[in-house]
């Protein structure tokens, strides 16, 4: 069972899961960013609140569905209607759900316009909110004799280090450190790369090159070649990603604006 704080309401209290009110809280702060960004670009209209409820509703049903293909024995893995009641809310499966919901949304609204660019920092951002749940909520790392180790706040039987007490590596406070880092390289670089849907592309990419080398650090089961579901998923992904950045670079698409030259000269 997850973890609750039980919170002061009307003279009673109210029994709230950790876990649950950072995601809502990191869904906040990217709601709100994601509104002052399409303010900012004069973006606010029908096509991007479509996107917002795309980006919602996919999510959703990436993290509930996540689990559902964990095996390559297929027999081993749950059905539909498990995977949704019991799903392992993996962030990639949100993230690809979320990915997926928006362009669902966008092809139904009859948008064509690129939103992504209204995402990147919003998300960051929402996901450094996010983490400080999964930091206080689950098992944090594997074993590490560094001076930073921390104990975890839970104890299960599926963390052996944390049922004697070991020191692990914050994995979760490396994810928070790196979307805080990230929301603040987007808005530096959102008037700078002005391609629409480059700067979704760039964080995207510098997540998944992020989140592939932190497992070697996080508690998450190795399934082959000692590497991680997450990893498997994320190589592929990172080959495709670096075609597209290497295209991206080949066409001019990360050059300074004409803009930016100007103001420099």
């Amino acid at each position: 069972m997850s973890p609750v704080w039980r919170l002061p309401f009307l003279g009673s209290s109210v029994a709230v899961p950790v876990h649950g009110l950072f995601v809502a809280l990191g869904v906040l702060a990217a709601t709100v960013v994601f509104t002052y960004e399409a303010r900012r670009r004069g973006a606010v209209n029908d096509q991007s609140l479509v996107a917002v409820a795309g980006a919602l509703i996919g999510g959703a049903i990436g993290m509930r569905l996540s689990g559902w293909i964990r095996h390559l024995d297929f027999e081993a893995n749950p059905n539909l209607a498990q995977a949704w009641q019991f799903g392992s809310k993996s962030i990639l499966g949100g993230l690809l759900g979320a990915y997926l919901g928006v362009l669902i949304a966008k092809r139904i609204g009859g948008y064509r316009g690129k939103t992504g660019d209204l995402f990147a920092p919003a998300v960051a951002l929402g996901m450094a909110v996010g983490r400080i749940g999964c930091h206080l909520t689950e098992a944090p790392g594997r074993p590490t004799d560094l001076p930073w180790g921390i104990h975890a706040a839970v104890s299960t039987p599926e963390c052996p280090g944390c049922l004697v007490g070991q020191a692990m590596h914050p994995s979760f406070l490396y994810e928070v450190v790196f979307q805080l880092t990230a929301f603040v390289v987007l808005l530096a670089l959102r008037s700078r790369i002005t391609r629409p849907g480059e700067l979704f592309v760039l964080y995207v990419a510098a997540y998944a090159l992020f989140r592939f080398f932190v497992e070697f650090f996080r508690a998450n089961e190795t399934v082959w070649a000692n590497l991680t579901r997450p990893q498997w998923f994320l190589l592929p992904t990172m080959v495709i990603l670096g075609v597209r950045l290497w295209y991206g670079h080949r066409h001019g698409y990360y050059r300074p604006s004409a803009r930016d030259q100007e103001v420099r000269v």
